[in-house]
């Protein structure tokens, strides 16, 4: 086996942050991509990591970081390496939406992420009341904040597992093409 393919076969990665309000249900999500189960999980103190296989040559590591008001300050110190960003909304908590609105236009500002790929989760479709895709797609005014790179909002439901699959693809898929065309750009420049 030449050098070549040996380059082809390597396993590409991607890093994707999971950033939200706390609650919305970030940490139970990426226990539901890892073991197929929902935990009772804890506010998150800090961040957990994990690495998940997605699809045959792309390892993910997941960033999910806790979103209790304090938490959200250190969230630009993880944006750096970011080839992804999962933003998890509670779509049936009506009374926080304005305020995860409000970090989200906040972290689409940040330089660091510029053009990064987002994919919005709006969790909890299982809940009376809870906004499907197309009013969270308005309400967090997608098409404005997000007109310079790859977005997509991806209605699911964290605990049964719903939408999950297909939304794993997605950030997986946008975060594949994002590196290519970094690798690319870089390539240029030098």
């Amino acid at each position: 086996m030449g050098l070549q393919n040996a380059k082809h076969s390597r396993v590409k990665r991607a890093s994707i942050l999971i950033l939200g309000l706390d609650s919305a249900g970030k940490s139970t999500l990426l226990y539901k991509f890892r073991y197929r189960d929902a935990f009772l999980t804890l506010p998150t103190i800090g961040f957990n990591v994990d690495m998940i296989e997605a699809g045959k040559d792309l390892t993910v590591t997941f960033w999910d970081v806790g979103g209790q008001k304090k938490m959200r300050e250190l969230w630009s110190s993880f944006l750096e390496d970011a080839d992804g960003l999962l933003y998890v909304v509670d779509s049936s908590d009506k009374r926080r939406l304005e305020e995860s609105r409000r970090e989200f236009e906040l972290l689409l500002k940040n330089d660091s992420i510029k053009n990064v790929p987002v994919v919005v989760l709006a969790n909890k479709q299982d809940l009376p009341g809870a906004l499907n895709a197309e009013e969270i797609t308005r309400r967090f005014k997608m098409k404005k904040y997000c007109s310079d790179r790859n977005w997509y909002v991806q209605p699911c439901c964290a605990i049964t597992g719903e939408g999950l699959a297909e939304a794993l693809q997605r950030v997986a898929t946008f975060a594949k093409q994002y590196r290519k065309s970094k690798e690319t750009f870089t390539t240029l420049k030098e």
